[in-house]
């Protein structure tokens, strides 16, 4: 049954790494975007991480400071029982100083524990933030170029289209030309057609006029 679900698992999870490739050969742009997004809620996660263990670390050296300054006090008064003769204050005052000391030197070791883990979690947390960085400056980069591929779509879609509307234009314009030379060869023959039968008609009575002298 383990081996069972652990096929299924492993199959689903192809899956899905599978799905995300697919995806972010589609679209580029809204897997890195997905990316950055998650990288920035987990480097926020160990921002918080990385203040709360500053004030652990000042916690735990602040518990020891008490608990040594209550070791050094009983300790002192230990030694005044001690003096005085007092057996039962001296046992008292020792076996207070004794688990004071043995708190001032757990909370030591917790705080150098502390310290050590700060250091890892603030290395991490910068190897983070370079990360987050990084990625900013791909998804720049990316829409940079993606930028560069729309505009040289955009320009070709325009290129061609402009060269056919051009064309059809061009067509329109000719066509337009012939129209109007037609008008206006229309227009000056018939206003010209009366001058000219004037023209004819005294021509031919000037010549039936020498006819007749002859």
């Amino acid at each position: 049954m383990a081996n069972l679900f652990t096929r299924i698992k492993d199959t689903i999870s192809a899956d899905f790494h599978e799905l995300l490739d697919q995806k972010e050969q589609k679209n580029p742009m809204a897997v890195l975007n997905q990316y950055l997004r998650q990288s920035e809620q987990e480097t926020e996660k160990v921002r918080v991480l990385v203040e709360r263990q500053h004030k652990l670390k000042e916690e735990f050296a602040r518990e020891q400071m008490k608990a040594q300054d209550m070791a050094d006090k009983r300790q002192k008064q230990a030694d005044i029982a001690k003096q005085a003769g007092e057996e039962g204050m001296y046992e008292f005052a020792m076996k207070e100083y004794q688990e004071y000391h043995e708190r001032a030197e757990r909370m030591k070791d917790s705080r150098q524990e502390a310290i050590q883990q700060l250091e890892e979690l603030e290395q991490k947390y910068e190897d983070m933030k370079h990360r987050l960085k990084d990625m900013h400056l791909k998804r720049m980069e990316l829409m940079g170029r993606e930028n560069v591929a729309r505009a040289h779509h955009k320009m070709n879609h325009v290129i061609e289209h402009t060269s056919e509307s051009s064309y059809n234009r061009f067509q329109e314009m000719e066509h337009y030309i012939d129209n109007l030379e037609y008008k206006v060869n229309s227009a000056y023959y018939r206003n010209t057609f009366d001058s000219k039968i004037a023209h004819l008609e005294k021509q031919m009575q000037e010549q039936e006029k020498t006819t007749a002298n002859h």
